[in-house]
C-alpha cells in the first residue's frame, strides 16, 4: 500500500466513470436505458473493451437511483450528478468494491480498503474520501515504523545484553568486554 495514493482511486473511478459512459452511451442511440445496460453486458465486444463490464453492471445495478428524473435513461447529468457525489462525498463500501477495480489500484490495495473501511470512514458517514484514505494510509505507515523502531530497539538491547538462549559466553557485546578483560588480566 506504500505506492498507492489516495487520489489515484478517486481520479481512476472518476476517468473510468467518464470514459466508460461516452463509450456504452455512443453504443445505443436510443440512449442508456437499463435494456441498453443488459445488452451491454452480454456484448462480447463491449466485455472486451478497457472498462469491461464493470461499469454497465454498476449502473445496471443501480439504475433506478441514478434515473433522478425516471425517464428510463441515464443522462449525462445524472452521471455527471454520480461523478460529483464521489468527488465530493466519497465511495460507498459498495462503490470501492464495485468500481475501484476500474480506477487501476491493486486488488490487494482494494482489499485493504474494504477491510478497514470502518477506520478508513472517520467520520462514520458511510462514505471514505481521498482525505479519509490517505489519513489512513498515512497512519498505518507512522504504525509500521513504531513496529521497526521497537524491533531494532528490542535486536540492538539483545546485541548489547545478550540472549539467554545463546549456547557460547559470547553472545553479546557486554560478554565479549568482560571476556576481554578477564584474558588481559590473566597475562
Amino acid at each position: 500500500m506504500s505506492t498507492f495514493s489516495a487520489s489515484s482511486l478517486f481520479a481512476g473511478v472518476n476517468s473510468s466513470l467518464t470514459n466508460s459512459y461516452a463509450i456504452l452511451s455512443n453504443l445505443y442511440s436510443d440512449g442508456l436505458t437499463k435494456k441498453n445496460l443488459t445488452k451491454a453486458l452480454t456484448n462480447t465486444t463491449v466485455l472486451s473493451s478497457t472498462y469491461g463490464s464493470t461499469f454497465a453492471s454498476y449502473l445496471s445495478s443501480n439504475f433506478s437511483t441514478l434515473d433522478k428524473n425516471n425517464d428510463g435513461t441515464l443522462s449525462a447529468s445524472e452521471v455527471q450528478s454520480l461523478l460529483t457525489q464521489v468527488s465530493t462525498r466519497g465511495l460507498t463500501r459498495e462503490q470501492v468494491s464495485s468500481l475501484g477495480s476500474m480506477s487501476g489500484v491493486s486488488t490487494d490495495t482494494q482489499a485493504t480498503i474494504l477491510d478497514h473501511f470502518t477506520e478508513i470512514d472517520t467520520n462514520g458517514d458511510g462514505y471514505v474520501t481521498s482525505s479519509e484514505v490517505q489519513g489512513y494510509i498515512l497512519q498505518s505507515k507512522i504504525e509500521n515504523q513504531k513496529v521497526k523502531d521497537t524491533n531494532k530497539m528490542i535486536n540492538r538491547t539483545s546485541l548489547f545484553y545478550g540472549d539467554d538462549d545463546a549456547d557460547d559466553d559470547t553472545s553479546s557485546l557486554l560478554s565479549y568486554k568482560w571476556i576481554q578483560d578477564d584474558t588481559s588480566s590473566s597475562s
